[in-house]
């Protein structure tokens, strides 16, 4: 009968038979810190070897038979893909989002009607009064009054009051303030392509409130004026529309509106 040690290597007792020597042999876990050390495990002595010490195999021989062994019981066992965890929005949070950009509207006294925006991170909410009307290149806008006549058109020129303000209703600019309104030839690229696009369709004597977004506001970077990425809004009333000559004497040329 064989008894087993309670060391980390087992330890067999001795044999009742002469004629045969038991060799302890290493754990499986400790095969892979051995460096080309050989195994000896028992047998008997049919096998031909001296002393009844027979070589079975080196670490190599029995690193190749685990790898096979583990290789083909993997393959048996089943795997399942792996997919990245997205934050999902909260309605809490936006309405917290909500709540304090318009509580930050209001110190800054917007004008009534004004939009809200629930920004988080990049990206941005607009939330607006059923009243405005969105186009599909994402700018939305508000008519206040329609006014009378022809629409501006390309070469002509546009006389314009208005007052530009940032998500946070802060108002970043204003021609009223400025004393003058500003006069802008329309397909010359003088305004932001969001802003031309608001008041091409506009009428003189009109008044209109243009939401910009990003994608159709002014460039971003340390040279503009604008630090990032944001919508802006813009109440504009629109005074006059003027067609416009280009006028030459000698080698001096300009163009001339009436």
């Amino acid at each position: 009968m064989l008894t087993a040690a309670s060391s980390f290597y087992p330890l067999l007792s001795k044999p009742s038979s002469p004629h045969i020597n038991l060799i302890p042999c290493p754990a499986l876990g400790d095969l892979f810190s051995l460096k080309k050390r050989m195994v000896r495990c028992c047998h008997n002595l049919h096998d031909g070897m001296q002393d009844g010490h027979v070589v079975l195999c080196h670490e190599e021989k029995l690193r190749r038979r685990f790898l096979l062994f583990f290789s083909f019981s993997s393959g048996l066992l089943s795997t399942y893909p792996s997919y990245g965890k997205t934050k999902s929005k909260n309605p809490y949070d936006e309405r917290r989002l909500l709540e304090q950009n318009k509580r930050i509207q209001r110190e800054n006294n917007v004008p009534e009607d004004f939009p809200s925006f629930i920004r988080e991170g990049f990206e941005v909410k607009v939330v607006a009064p059923e009243n405005y009307v969105k186009r599909d290149s994402g700018l939305i806008y508000r008519d206040f009054e329609v006014g009378e006549g022809d629409c501006p058109k390309d070469g002509q020129q546009v006389t314009f009051h208005y007052v530009g303000y940032n998500e946070s209703g802060r108002r970043i600019d204003s021609t009223y303030l400025q004393g003058s309104p500003a006069k802008i030839r329309m397909g010359t690229n003088a305004l932001i392509p969001g802003f031309e696009e608001g008041i091409r369709d506009m009428r003189p004597g009109g008044k209109r409130r243009i939401i910009v977004p990003p994608e159709l506001g002014p460039p971003v970077g340390p040279s503009t004026f604008f630090s990032s990425k944001q919508f802006e809004v813009f109440d504009v009333e629109l005074l006059n529309v003027k067609d416009c000559q280009r006028r030459t004497i000698g080698f001096y040329s300009d163009v001339v509106c009436n």
